[in-house]
């Protein structure tokens, strides 16, 4: 079983996680609690969208990898890469969403961007033959 297959198997096990997480925000709605501040349900709501949507183009991403020549060193090398970017980018909205700074974003914010965005402009450039 290659890496890709692996990977793929580990999405398909992530994705209703984060629609379980999408069902507590909806939870957390209804009952109308204090704790989540429009800041907190903004951040929430981005973290669970991103990180939905890369799980399903991640699904996508390891079948076209899985068609390659690569070595299974470098197809490992960028689902790692891969997973790198997914979890900067939506985790990020989720610290985020734990530091309270009040009407300014939290200091970890562009970190949060350069890395999801170079660890997926990376991911690409292993993808492209």
């Amino acid at each position: 079983m290659g890496p890709t297959r692996i990977f793929a198997i580990i999405s398909w096990v992530l994705l209703p996680t984060v629609m379980l997480g999408g069902y507590s925000l909806l939870s957390l709605l209804v009952r109308a609690n204090p704790w989540l501040t429009p800041k907190r349900l903004a951040t929430f709501r981005a973290g669970h969208a991103h990180a939905g949507v890369l799980l399903v183009l991640s699904l996508l991403y390891y079948t076209y990898l899985a068609q390659t020549s690569f070595s299974s060193t470098v197809k490992l090398i960028a689902c790692f890469v891969y997973v790198l970017g997914v979890l900067a980018q939506s985790g990020g909205f989720f610290i985020d969403m734990l530091v309270e700074k009040r009407g300014r974003l939290c200091s970890d914010f562009p970190m949060q961007t350069y890395a999801s965005t170079r660890s997926h402009r990376i991911s690409l450039f292993l993808f492209h033959p």
